[in-house]
């Protein structure tokens, strides 16, 4: 069961994909709660950009909490259904935007800077094979200016997937959660 764990849809239940669906790897309530209570001071009123989307329970939880506007990324069908139903349910269609894209290839998409940038990309294909989407994701969030002043990127991650430095990004924070990582970046 994924709810909403915090502001003014606090405890309403997002729909999400059968269990048996490993399509989406849900961001765990516990991580999810210590991650929004580190970047509570900048939330309120922020843009705010959930890449590798999945049902939108991440900016779902940032839109809840007080930010302006969230844009969500995704390009699986039915994970974009999921985020326009929760949304709708939610009501809070008014203030996000999907935008259906590989998150890699589709940068020249997002045209805004944002004042956080969260991004939970998957961790295998269908065929169990480890996909290294983080590494290439930040260098893009550099590349294409994302990032607003005193901006923040949050990145989920398995601990085994290598990510090196990030010319432009410092990595000033990191927690760990299990088998997963998640790092806070500024840039430089």
């Amino acid at each position: 069961m994924l709810k909403v764990i915090a502001g003014t849809a606090r405890g309403r239940q997002l729909k999400t994909l059968p269990k048996e669906d490993f399509s989406i790897r849900p961001m765990l309530g516990m991580m999810k709660k210590s991650v929004f209570d580190i970047i509570t001071p900048v939330l309120p009123d922020s843009l705010f950009l959930d890449l590798y989307a999945g049902v939108g329970s991440v900016g779902i939880e940032a839109l809840s909490r007080g930010a302006k506007r969230v844009v969500f990324a995704e390009i699986s069908d039915k994970s974009i259904a999921l985020v326009k139903y929760n949304l709708k349910m939610l009501g809070f269609e008014d203030k996000a935007d999907i935008v259906k894209c590989d998150v890699v290839k589709g940068f020249p998409k997002f045209q805004n800077k944002y004042d956080i940038i969260f991004m939970g990309p998957p961790y295998k294909d269908g065929d169990k094979k480890a996909l290294a989407l983080t590494y290439p994701t930040l260098k893009n969030v550099v590349l294409f200016s994302m990032l607003k002043e005193n901006g923040i990127v949050i990145s989920q991650r398995h601990m085994k997937e290598p990510v090196g430095d990030v010319a432009g990004l410092n990595n000033y924070r990191t927690e760990k959660y299990g088998d997963t990582v998640v790092a806070f970046y500024r840039m430089i």
